[in-house]
């Protein structure tokens, strides 16, 4: 078949996508033809951003970029969550923003400020192309008690001193997403099972603790207090995609508790009998000696660490594409040094090929390739379309590039092709790592270490966060703690 005939013919294999509600991978239909309204669930910024955050927004960045290649048009939509999350993840606690205001002697809006600018410069150094929102919880409080409002007047909630609560018994099949059964919920599992009619029933407004008074709050009419966090991404992905709309990404931690109740308190509130949202994806955890990456588990390494190491931030992006995003992936020194070299391969090789037009969807490279690069390029649509199988998609691309007979005109358009479909740059000049091994000036870096300090005792921030990032350039780590700062090679 001509390269012509191909551009004419059906748009590629089927897309198929996992579910995770049902577990199952079914095949993927937008609610509008040509059009995906996705969400997905992002940072509290309370810390720095470490690299297990880093592998939900790769994952949902290849899935855009799959879908926009494939002809889609996209709506994505990624919340910044200033407000509402208490420590550990419950009902109860003190909010993790504030929290680290405290620690760090900022106020809230310089924290969180601080890390949405981190988390939007690793959102760069990994080519994560940008949301088309970015909204932060705190603007949106007032259309959270209009909300909140609705379901207690619908019966949804009762309040009691902590704050207003969400009812589950009043959600049919609540907890289906989790795949467990509602009289299945064990007390204490996730919050204090006190006063509440159910330990499964979850916050939709936190009141004041008694006696203390949060450094964020806002008046509402169960009192001042603060939005429970599962309200947030309901009503700013409502807000901004419609009442329904076609995919929600995040982590596979979110399934369990998070998204459970997002589902329960927004099928409450639109009430017409309908799923909230068809098709939900979660990515598995990035591990590190066989448990998860996460901040409560003390300070993780950062896309800044990495680079400090010789690792660049695409080449971990390549590391985390080796596997599939449905996968536990294992962090190590042998599979980054691995990652390293085979972008630097693949980026050898592309850099020999002739230059050719961008090809930025499947009807675009078809145009551009013979008989026998349209046959390999079937083959990478196939496996990028089911179910994002990344690593079948890297070795695709290797194959073809290691074939003596394909024309090396075909092999440009497959690098771009692959470059466009997993954010890899492969275009660009191979990057060099930063030597291993090297030797820091103690000195040196104590003067940084100290000179950062004062800065942060003058509040400074701008002068403590360019300090910080120029100890960061030579490999050096620094943690702010009670007695002081403490420095270590990354």
């Amino acid at each position: 078949m001509t390269a012509a005939g191909l551009e004419s013919a059906a748009p590629g294999a089927k897309i198929r996508l996992f579910n995770s509600l049902g577990r199952q991978v079914t095949d993927f239909h937008p609610a509008t033809p040509g059009q995906v309204r996705m969400y997905s669930c992002g940072p509290t910024v309370y810390s720095d951003p470490h690299l297990g955050n880093m592998r939900a927004y790769v994952f949902s960045d290849t899935l855009r970029r799959m879908l926009e290649w494939k002809g889609f048009a996209i709506t994505q939509v990624v919340n910044i969550t200033d407000v509402g999350h208490a420590v550990g993840d419950g009902d109860e606690g003190e909010d993790k923003v504030e929290v680290a205001a405290r620690a760090e002697q900022r106020s809230v809006r310089e924290v969180t400020d601080h890390y949405t600018a981190m988390f939007m410069a690793d959102m760069e150094a990994l080519n994560v192309l940008r949301a088309h929102e970015y909204p932060r919880a705190s603007d949106y409080v007032p259309k959270m008690i209009d909300f909140a409002v609705k379901l207690d007047a619908g019966g949804h909630t009762y309040q009691i001193a902590s704050g207003l609560y969400f009812d589950t018994t009043t959600s049919p099949g609540y907890g289906r997403l989790a795949l467990i059964p509602q009289e299945g919920q064990q007390a204490g599992k996730r919050v204090s099972a006190d006063e509440k009619r159910s330990p499964a029933d979850f916050a939709i407004w936190r009141a004041d603790p008694v006696g203390q008074r949060r450094i964020m709050r806002w008046d509402s009419p169960w009192g001042p207090g603060v939005p429970g966090w599962h309200l947030e991404c309901s009503v700013m992905s409502i807000d901004l995609l419609g009442p329904h709309f076609d995919i929600h990404t995040g982590g596979v931690d979110h399934r369990e508790l998070h998204h459970v109740n997002e589902i329960a308190q927004s099928e409450a509130f639109l009430d017409d009998g309908h799923d909230w949202v068809r098709l939900w994806m979660h990515n598995e955890f990035l591990l590190s000696g066989g448990a998860k990456l996460s901040k409560s588990a003390g300070r993780m390494p950062t896309i800044r660490d990495l680079a400090a190491a010789g690792v660049p931030p695409l080449a971990f992006r390549y590391f985390l594409l080796t596997a599939h995003y449905a996968s536990q992936l294992e962090l190590t020194d042998d599979g980054l040094e691995a990652a390293v070299s085979a972008l630097r391969r693949l980026r050898g090789r592309a850099e020999r090929l002739p230059p050719v037009p961008a090809a930025a969807t499947l009807a675009g490279a078809r145009g551009l390739v013979s008989a026998a690069g349209a046959v390999k390029l079937e083959q990478i649509d196939a496996a990028a379309s089911e179910d994002l199988n990344t690593p079948r998609v890297l070795a695709e691309v290797q194959a073809a590039l290691r074939d003596p007979v394909l024309p090396d005109n075909d092999k440009a358009v497959l690098v771009a092709v692959a470059g466009q479909l997993l954010g890899l740059r492969l275009a660009d000049p191979p990057e060099e790592p930063a030597p291993a091994g090297r030797v820091v000036d103690e000195a040196a870096v104590e003067e940084l270490v100290q000179a950062r300090e004062q800065a942060r005792k003058a509040r400074d921030w701008a002068e403590a966060d360019r300090l910080r990032d120029e100890l960061a350039v030579i490999g050096v780590a620094v943690a702010d703690t009670p007695e002081g700062p403490r420095w270590s090679l990354a």
